[in-house]
């Protein structure tokens, strides 16, 4: 598929969420929305992910029928798979919490794989009237304005970094997480400047791509969660590896990312990933 046709999917979708999507988010949020939890008292989900979800694959379906289509809440573990074909991945609205507590970072994320490769991505959080969307060799936009990052130092010590203690609560993963941030925060060992939680692994990967955060460490998200990003993220010369030591090719199902902004040299992000998973005690399993 060339740079032509992935534009034009990525205006379709940007359509789709300016217009269809982007209002119920933002109207169904200043409902009391009815939720359930899935794997435990965190993990949660509403009518309004199931609704959109819907409403996501039709509109799609119609305009693409050969496409494949997987999305958070039709997700069968074991079953569901991302093959070479070309697939949309969803996440009707990532960041659930943060929609049934009404702080403003929920989002809907659609990307699109073709050869399990991130090649068009667009997430909108209409609480903020932020779209971030992008298309392989396109470029990368906010709001339909070019992003592009300044060169500037990317060194572990001078940086900012986004970081999730996750639904999993408990556990080795659970101890890892917070033994890593400890030693990121550690005087004697990473001292970053930060690290800062938006809710939302899509809203993380896009502050990535813009270059507020330097990088965003996660395990325990799925494909849906960082699709879209992935590709927003590249296209503005960032890069993605795994969240574990010595991952520098990782599939998009892997559920454990390493997210590195532009302005800078491969290089330097490398040596940056380096650093990083020097403060990494163990390995994350999933």
């Amino acid at each position: 598929m060339n740079q032509e046709q992935l534009k034009q999917i990525e205006n379709a979708i940007v359509g789709l969420l300016k217009n269809e999507v982007g209002p119920i988010i933002k109207t169904k949020a200043h409902e009391k929305s009815k939720y359930v939890n899935k794997s435990n008292a965190v993990d949660l989900v509403t009518e309004t992910d199931k609704q959109i979800e819907v409403l996501i694959k039709e509109k799609l379906g119609a305009l693409y029928p050969d496409f494949k289509f997987i999305g958070e809440e039709s997700y069968q573990p074991g079953v569901t798979k991302i093959s070479d074909e070309p697939t949309f991945i969803v996440d009707p609205i990532d960041g659930t919490t943060n929609f049934i507590h009404d702080f403003p970072f929920s989002c809907c994320s659609i990307g699109l794989s073709i050869n399990q490769e991130a090649v068009v991505g667009a997430v909108y959080n209409p609480h903020l009237g932020q779209l971030f969307h992008g298309s392989k060799g396109n470029g990368a936009f906010l709001n339909d304005t070019k992003i592009v990052i300044a060169e500037r130092p990317l060194k572990l010590q001078q940086s900012v970094i986004g970081f999730e203690g996750g639904a999993e609560r408990q556990g080795s993963n659970f101890e890892v997480k917070m033994s890593t941030l400890k030693n990121l925060l550690d005087a004697q060992k990473g001292f970053a400047h930060g690290f800062r939680s938006l809710g939302s692994a899509a809203m993380n990967m896009c502050y990535t791509a813009l270059g507020t955060y330097d990088a965003y460490w996660e395990g325990g998200c799925y494909a849906w969660d960082v699709c879209a990003g992935w590709c927003i993220l590249k296209e503005t010369g960032g890069m993605v590896v795994g969240g574990n030591v010595n991952e520098w090719e990782i599939p998009l199902d892997r559920r454990c990312y390493f997210a590195i902004r532009g302005g800078s040299s491969e290089d330097e992000q490398k040596k940056f990933v380096q650093e990083f998973w020097n403060q990494v005690p163990a390995e994350l399993k999933y």
